[in-house]
């Protein structure tokens, strides 16, 4: 489950199916350990201040060890205008010391991106600066339409067992040349975990079960996984090395998210 390398999408980028994300302020060490684990797609952003350093350091390390084909960086624009974009783009290219970004994703959008947004994206792709343009949303209803106007690569969304309503907007309602899926939040901001959320005798999920749960979807590429440090990080592994879910052991997850969904308030 873990281990294999699908390409995202249709873009025939290989990736494997946990995903690192570096705003959690994990080390160098963590990211070189998760990609020994299959663990190739890496997100990252110069927004994040003071979480950046490390992940830095990882990308020259392995730039300078000729390792850059290794790792496939998700890099996040959260700005909505062409000059801001291509100058942070810019700043991102030289602090890491690549000249590519693998997945450019343009984010947060509620609604289809800007016309010169999309232009944007495709020149860099021309230029081959960005091999693949993604966004990210909590939007599911655009995923599919957007998809269907094959105008990006990938998408970024939230599907956890508290929130699966991508298995009812988006999964069954694909075109059959679908982008590439990535997944967010598989612990649903760690509410998931919490044993003071459960109802008396329920027992929390690991984060671990998290991921394995959201993996269960063959739809989903990439599932994005949170870590600090080495510890947590190979918790998570043992955890997934389980493999599939037993019947019981999904039908457990749904009735947490069951639960948990009912009790929504600001998520």
């Amino acid at each position: 489950m873990i281990g294999e390398k699908r390409s995202l999408g249709e873009t025939g980028i290989k990736v494997g199916r946990i995903g690192i994300s570096s705003s959690f302020g994990a080390g160098p060490e963590v990211y070189e350990e998760a990609l020994t684990h299959g663990c190739n797609y890496f997100t990252w952003g110069t927004f994040i201040k003071g979480r950046s350093a490390d992940f830095i350091t990882f990308v020259r390390q392995i730039v300078a060890s000729k390792r850059r084909e290794d790792i496939v960086i998700g890099l996040l624009s959260y700005t909505h205008t062409v000059k801001l974009g291509e100058m942070f783009l810019n700043s991102a290219l030289r602090k890491l010391g690549t000249d590519y970004i693998d997945c450019l994703i343009l984010g947060y959008y509620s609604s289809k991106p800007p016309d010169r947004i999309l232009e944007w994206g495709n020149r860099l792709k021309e230029r081959g600066i960005v091999r693949a343009i993604g966004l990210t949303t909590h939007n599911r209803d655009i995923v599919v339409s957007l998809a269907e106007e094959q105008l990006l690569d990938f998408f970024h969304f939230r599907y956890n067992a508290v929130h699966r309503g991508a298995e009812r907007d988006i999964f069954p309602l694909l075109p059959l040349s679908r982008p590439g899926l990535i997944s967010f939040t598989a612990t649903c901001w760690g509410k998931l975990l919490k044993e003071k959320k459960m109802l008396p005798g329920m027992k929390p999920l690991s984060a671990g079960d998290c991921y394995r749960y959201v993996l269960e979807r063959d739809e989903v590429d990439v599932c994005m996984m949170g870590v600090r440090d080495l510890k947590m990080f190979h918790d998570n592994m043992t955890v997934l090395k389980k493999g599939a879910m037993s019947y019981d052991e999904l039908e457990g997850a749904i009735a947490i998210g069951d639960h948990l969904y009912q009790k929504r308030k600001f998520f």
